[in-house]
């Protein structure tokens, strides 16, 4: 049997690409890839990555200490103590640094080397290089220009640090993520995609790559020298994420297999029959109470809740009357059920099961038997007034099966906001719809819950971590590290890692290929002719300088 692909993961936040590679739910693919390196310059997004790391050595189940961490029956131990071997490990297979300085580009060169000497070309690249400033919510948004212009510049020029990567390692495919913004993005007023598909075509004088679109349909040939920037556009609710996420994946296909790859075993995502929405992810997860900013007792709870549907069933909103006594009805509901919790608390243990809904295979990918509590799911504090908003809007989408929008809120629960009646902010507080996929996970949810509300009026408050971490499809034993702040960005930044396992899958027929084609020329996979070029076992990688 072949040893595994080699894996150079770059910008690698908290692991989600990855993940889909060597996740530990798939014999198969354990057995297909393994993570050479992973690079993250996050602080906090590189804690949650070598934690990961470090469980990854534990393939059948993870350490009885873990669990027992996770289940709140001990403090966190030191695992350097416990594993000093695997914590090793785990420390030698993630890096925190910032791609493009120094110490950066001699940890690469020395593992690519390694990468050379080990497995030739039959290696893999993934990432996503930083999308804030290819962001189109970024780009609307008000900054000071002389004080980021220039930032803005080195952050959308990233993405040469993944070329520069590919020059170096040569890998038999690389696979580069990114938000739907790198679309329509420029520099000083030039779109910038044209040339990172360029880029990525060749990256080095003498190698060259195909670039092929997943999700393209069977009447456009993946091997169309014509592909739109658009074509590379993947819409993660086609593939069982319960999420509207579209992102752009560019897998680019070195030229000596993809240029004679047969039709068979071209990269290709199949949709997915069934939709999974919120409630088939969430719904069986614990009732959990909204936090407030101030005096937070359930009892000063209750009475917030209590005042909030008051006033709300004071200023009742312009529905026909068959939705306005369904309104009212939902209102009603929400508060005796509000005050029919028991002792409703912030966090809970119990509820990590899903719901019959679930399609099996992402059930078996996120339900942990093990757990008897969920980790990273407590509930964020809110000011009474937006919850208010919240139980409001949640009520709203419950009646109407839609987010309200804001000239939709009655008066007095109007923001004091200039930007209010702007029309920018058409939908500033908005539901996550039980019956539906959710919106487009996103680090914004670090600064406040306002678009992710959670669908159980009740309940009234954000989703939390743990929710949003499920709707992004990560197991539920995959734990983030750092304060609640910094885990919702990193599970806002991520790869659905359901998503990116069939992606894994997707490109192992290439490898297939590749290794067919070195078992036919009879000469190790270390030697792989790339126009007229040969890589040696004993070949020096590229200079990224």
């Amino acid at each position: 049997m072949r040893q595994p692909v080699a894996i150079l993961d770059l910008f690698s936040g908290p692991g989600g690409l990855a993940e889909g590679f060597v996740a530990r739910h798939d014999p198969a693919t354990q057995d297909r890839y393994q993570i050479a390196l992973s690079v993250e310059k996050n602080l906090y997004a590189y804690r949650t990555l070598r934690l990961r790391e470090f469980l990854r050595q534990f393939p059948r189940n993870f350490p009885s200490e873990y669990y027992a961490y996770l289940n709140a029956e001990i403090t966190e131990p030191n695992w350097a103590t416990l594993y000093p071997s695997e914590w090793n490990n785990a420390n030698n297979k993630t890096a925190h640094l910032e791609l493009g300085g120094d110490q950066a580009t001699s940890r690469l060169q020395k593992t690519i080397r390694g990468l050379h000497k080990k497995h030739g070309g039959r290696t893999v690249l993934i990432g996503g290089p930083p999308c804030q400033s290819y962001s189109i919510a970024r780009r609307n948004t008000p900054y000071d220009v002389a004080n980021s212009s220039n930032y803005e510049k080195i952050e959308k020029t990233l993405y040469q640090q993944f070329v520069k990567a590919i020059a170096m390692l040569e890998p038999a495919i690389a696979i580069m993520e990114n938000v739907t913004g790198i679309l329509s993005s420029k520099i000083d007023g030039q779109p910038i995609m044209p040339t990172i598909l360029a880029r990525l075509r060749s990256p080095a004088s003498g190698l060259e790559y195909r670039l092929r679109a997943l999700s393209l349909s069977s009447a456009k040939s993946p091997k169309a020298a014509d592909l739109s920037p658009q074509d590379f556009i993947v819409r993660a609710e086609n593939y069982g994420i319960p999420q509207a996420r579209h992102r752009v994946f560019i897998v680019c296909l070195r030229s000596d297999i993809a240029d004679d790859l047969p039709h068979e075993y071209e990269p290709k995502l199949e949709p997915r029959q069934q939709t999974v929405n919120i409630n088939d992810i969430i719904s069986e997860m614990p009732k959990l109470r909204s936090g407030l900013s101030r005096a937070d007792t359930y009892t000063e709870w209750r009475k917030t809740i209590s005042s909030a549907c008051k006033l709300v069933e004071q200023n009742l909103p312009q529905l026909s009357n068959c939705e306005l006594q369904n309104f009212r009805r939902s209102l009603s509901s929400a508060l005796e059920s509000s005050n029919g919790y028991k002792f409703l608390t912030r966090k809970a243990t119990g509820g990590t099961s899903l719901p019959a809904s679930c399609p099996p295979e992402l059930r078996d990918w996120i339900f942990d038997k093990h757990l008897k509590q969920l980790p990273n799911n407590e509930t964020r504090g809110h000011m009474p007034s937006d919850l208010a908003r919240y139980l409001f809007a949640a009520v709203f989408g419950e009646t109407v099966n839609r987010s309200p929008r804001t000239s939709e809120f009655p008066h007095v629960l109007v923001p004091d906001h200039n930007s209010w009646s702007s029309g920018n902010f058409a939908d500033r507080y908005r539901v996550q719809l039980g019956k539906h996929t959710s919106s487009t996970i996103t680090s914004h949810i670090s600064k406040d819950g306002h678009h992710f509300i959670h669908p159980d009026p009740s309940q009234c408050r954000s989703l939390t971590v743990r929710e949003v971490a499920r709707l992004q499809t990560f197991p539920d034993n995959y734990l983030f590290l750092g304060g609640r702040t910094q885990q919702y960005i990193q599970v806002g930044n991520a790869v659905p890692p359901f998503l990116a396992h069939q992606i894994a899958n997707s490109v192992w027929n290439v490898i297939e290929y590749q290794d067919q084609l070195q078992s036919r020329k009879n000469r190790p996979p270390a030697r792989t002719v790339v126009h007229k070029r040969t890589l040696s076992k004993a070949s020096s990688p590229r200079c990224l300088t």
